[in-house]
């Protein structure tokens, strides 16, 4: 999360454990998140992925991305069948880091 956020990306935390991380605050589930999300970023147990997967299909997310360790082919095929890009197994703050990603400014903010 920490690499993400030095990367420029707004980063919404999404647990029911914590009430704020990284001073950040949190939703108890995706669906109560205010804004559109594109990257469902899961750090559970993969048993846990199906489940995710269903609600960010209703979301309208772009990406199903599971970190290190976590591969699940029933969330990957929700996800897929719902439209969404997979990724299994990989961690997105090493993924930004590698290849140096910088979130983009949308249109709406200042230059």
């Amino acid at each position: 999360m920490k690499m993400l956020i030095a990367a420029g990306f707004d980063v919404v935390p999404v647990t029911p454990m914590e009430s704020t991380i990284l001073g950040r605050p949190t939703y108890r589930s995706l669906s109560d998140v205010p804004e559109p999300v594109d990257i469902v970023d899961v750090f559970r147990r993969a048993a846990e992925t199906p489940p995710i997967a269903e609600e960010a299909v209703k979301n309208h997310a772009k990406v199903l991305w599971l970190q290190e360790g976590i591969s699940n082919d029933e969330a990957a095929f929700i996800a897929a069948s719902g439209g969404l890009a997979v990724v299994m197994d990989s961690c997105i703050g090493k993924a930004v880091h590698r290849l140096h990603v910088q979130a983009q400014k949308t249109r709406t903010e200042a230059p």
